[in-house]
């Protein structure tokens, strides 16, 4: 849990949703969420690896997003699996409904932060990668960290 000097603490990174898909763009928005889901969240109790969004009838939704029941929240505790309204201006929404309507596009969560006490939540319009995508991906990586180490070594 990083803290940056914007005032933003990130929560968590979605790691594998960059190795999975190509983010053409991203952008901020906010997440409605019950009392006992933000303690849980701001615990980083929370698990996003497999959620998406999804626009149905103008509203923005995200789907998949596993929030730990919070351990004190006795019977007001939520579901951890509804889904979770997002919260964007109607003229995002719009070119946001635009985009996905293209073949193959996706809305995916990338990073779940705190700024100024609120609950953000960095999506990204992504593409699927295919296979021989992830290899490339790889095969660089592994290239930049024999060349680090080289340099250490040195």
């Amino acid at each position: 849990m990083a803290k940056t000097d914007e005032g933003i603490k990130v929560l968590a990174v979605n790691k594998k949703a960059r190795f999975n898909y190509s983010i053409q763009e991203s952008f901020e928005c906010g997440v409605a969420l019950l009392g006992t889901e933000v303690k849980s969240i701001k615990d980083g109790r929370f698990s996003f690896a497999d959620s998406y969004a999804q626009i149905d009838r103008d509203e923005l939704w995200l789907i998949a997003l596993h929030v730990t029941p919070y351990p004190f929240g006795n019977r007001v505790n939520h579901d951890p699996l509804r889904r979770r309204k997002l919260l964007v201006h109607r003229k995002e929404l719009k070119r946001l409904k635009r985009v996905t309507e293209e073949r193959g596009l996706t809305l995916v969560p990338l990073k779940f932060y705190l700024k100024r006490g609120l609950v953000k939540c960095e999506l990204g319009i992504a593409r699927g990668k295919k296979l021989f995508d992830k290899r490339d991906d790889i095969r660089k990586r592994d290239q930049r960290r024999e060349l680090e180490r080289e340099f250490r070594v040195k």
